[in-house]
């Protein structure tokens, strides 16, 4: 069967020349990045109402909703209802380090393609041991996760990137102990530059494992650190920081991400009128 495009090339050949279909011809891009929120933006709203937070999320104009523990009270087909009815795609989700392995299965029922712990205990923060640890579990936890048909990955914030006892940064630890099969990676673009990296260059260096990202922006002047107090906490809405978010979401879209989520901690004002503001943003570079 001849179709549409078939059609054009073969016109254009018998004129003698060749034409040269953008990357989005016919509403097709192999490039295109899914933008979402990350729900412990809205955990406060989520935690009362969920159906209203996520309605909420659909109507500004985000298409995925990575989902967050503060809402695991719900039964899993419950909760994959609830998301469905919303309008929202669901192909991520956050679980903590503790009692991971037993979300497995609740994660399978919800759908997922990749589970997701967002944070190290604590008191595995400075400690080469502690990373090491950690990619013990990793190892452990991505084999069944896959075995499960899923993927799981590892998402970053600035204390992994503090030089231990051993010379290394947990973070390398981190890295060199876990297997890059099994443990994929979920870069927060503001976590990374809070601990003095370079995102773009993380991106390629890692590029077979990062899967997913996290997006918010710094605001100017704002001091490195490798801890999570307020001394970290400089959020603004993306678009009004010092993140150079074109050329990041282009790097990100050639690397093969898919799924991008908005993750501001806090807001200064509503965090309705925040998400709109940031989705604003990113139309307007992206389209």
């Amino acid at each position: 069967m001849t179709t549409r495009r078939d059609f054009l090339q073969m016109t254009a050949m018998a004129a003698g020349c060749v034409i040269s279909f953008p990357r989005n011809a016919f509403g097709q891009d192999p490039g295109n990045l899914n933008y979402g929120v990350q729900l412990y933006m809205v955990r406060r709203q989520a935690a009362t109402d969920l159906a209203g937070i996520l309605k909420a999320i659909q109507q500004i104009g985000f298409t995925q909703i990575e989902l967050y523990p503060v809402v695991y009270s719900h039964p899993a087909p419950e909760l994959k209802k609830i998301v469905d009815d919303s309008g929202l795609g669901l192909v991520s989700a956050h679980f903590d380090y503790a009692g991971f392995e037993d979300k497995i299965d609740y994660a399978k029922q919800l759908g997922l393609k990749y589970m997701v712990c967002p944070m190290l205990p604590k008191d595995q923060w400075t400690s080469s041991a502690g990373f090491e640890k950690a990619a013990t579990d990793f190892n452990a936890w991505g084999l069944k996760v896959s075995q499960a048909g899923m993927k799981f990955a590892f998402h970053n914030h600035c204390y992994e990137f503090k030089v231990q006892e051993n010379g290394l940064t947990g973070w390398q630890t981190l890295m060199q102990a876990s297997d890059p099969t099994l443990v994929n990676l979920e870069l927060d673009i503001y976590w990374l530059l809070q601990g003095g990296q370079n995102p773009g260059l993380m991106m390629k260096t890692y590029k077979n494992r990062v899967k997913l990202i996290h997006l918010k922006d710094r605001l100017p002047g704002a001091t490195t650190s490798y801890t999570m107090g307020p001394e970290a906490q400089h959020f603004t809405e993306l678009g009004k920081g010092t993140v150079d978010w074109p050329k990041l979401l282009t790097q990100a879209r050639w690397q093969g991400i898919r799924y991008a989520y908005l993750d501001q901690d806090e807001t200064a004002g509503p965090v309705t009128e925040s998400m709109t503001a940031s989705f604003a943003y990113l139309k307007g570079i992206t389209t």
